[in-house]
């Protein structure tokens, strides 16, 4: 059975047959002729996808990128030996969550029961780091929460449950997660303490993507989401495993929570993602006021998350491709297709397209 996302060999024979006629083709044309100009940047782009999906299967299936990720691991820990931002936990009632700064952009975290002193790790992809923070907390890991395999935040999942024997990872049993022992599906619960998070399946950056929703009933406080990969500050993740229909029925599952609802995302993305909404949205003033914020923190060196799910309604253009602001600050679309969600997906593939030619400037 092919790999979900992956081509299946007669896709790799085809499209290296057509590779060997594109080529052929531009070496018998003449220069300058315009069906030259059309194949070479058809074999381009052609030739970029390639070597794109050839990247990604050997990054996420193959020992080389686990080698990527211990470099990038070491790297870190040389440039950033207190972490790459200064954050604060958030305190409940009964309840703590911490943000762990590690690699050169990521986010782990401990959510902690403090009348039990149990922990859960989310997303630990430097385990030293998340280590040093069980022990200055005094506390017992009991489970860590994988949103999904890539190694960035998968990376700990092994050494921390060799260290704590009776630590239970659980994820997706699509996403081929390090050391899983527990699978999750939609709207399965883990119970640790007083704490009640809910898994919710949101594929799109990976086929098996998880976010994890920590309900905020128990401890009479807001409910918290983990989201990984799928959404940012501002932001979200990249449809590696899916397409834009898929990616935009994830959004909605988040979208379907309440305003309160606080916002812990997997990268310190902020400026990055609030520079671009001003470019889709150069008049809305709930992200100019976020801007102002998030760039006095991070000339602080100080992280930017929690926001909240409220907040990023506001000012998130990956969350507002149901707002007429936003299409229209995009201009004319594709054209109607008499689906809603149709036309959304279509607006969510050009706001991707013009957000990686703006990183590119």
């Amino acid at each position: 059975m092919a790999w979900q996302g992956w081509p299946a060999p007669w896709q790799w024979v085809a499209g290296c047959w057509l590779l060997l006629v594109l080529v052929l083709v531009l070496l018998v044309s003449p220069r300058g002729c315009r069906v030259r100009r059309g194949l070479r940047g058809l074999l381009m782009a052609h030739s970029q996808r390639l070597l794109f999906r050839i990247g990604y299967s050997l990054y996420t299936r193959t020992w080389l990128g686990y080698l990527f990720y211990r470099q990038q691991l070491r790297r870190a820990r040389n440039r950033y030996p207190k972490g790459h931002s200064k954050t604060q936990p958030r305190l409940f009632n009964g309840v703590k969550v911490l943000p762990i700064p590690v690699l050169s952009d990521n986010y782990s975290y401990l959510i902690i029961d403090t009348q039990a002193q149990l922990a859960v790790a989310v997303d630990p992809s430097d385990p030293r780091a998340v280590q040093a923070s069980i022990e200055k907390e005094g506390v017992t890991l009991v489970a860590i929460l994988c949103t999904h395999k890539h190694w960035d935040h998968s990376g700990g999942n092994r050494d921390l449950s060799r260290r704590h024997r009776d630590c239970r990872v659980y994820g997706s049993p699509q996403d081929g997660i390090p050391y899983l022992t527990h699978p999750l599906c939609h709207q399965d619960v883990v119970s640790v303490g007083r704490l009640q998070i809910r898994a919710l399946a949101t594929p799109g950056h990976t086929q098996g993507h998880l976010v994890y929703l920590l309900d905020g009933e128990p401890y009479k406080g807001p409910s918290c989401l983990f989201s990984g990969d799928l959404l940012f500050l501002s932001g979200c993740g990249r449809t590696f495993e899916g397409n834009a229909e898929t990616m935009l029925s994830s959004l909605d599952t988040v979208l379907g929570l309440g305003d309160d609802t606080l916002l812990w995302p997997g990268h310190e993305y902020a400026e990055e993602n609030l520079g671009f909404a001003g470019v889709v949205e150069p008049e809305n003033l709930a992200r100019e006021r976020k801007m102002q914020w998030v760039q006095q923190q991070r000339l602080e060196r100080k992280g930017t998350c929690p926001s909240t799910l409220g907040e990023e309604r506001s000012y998130n253009p990956f969350l507002r491709t149901h707002c007429l602001a936003l299409q229209e600050a995009l201009g004319p679309g594709p054209g109607p297709t008499g689906d809603d969600d149709c036309s959304r997906a279509q607006l969510l593939e050009e706001l991707r397209r013009l957000k990686d030619m703006h990183k590119s400037k």
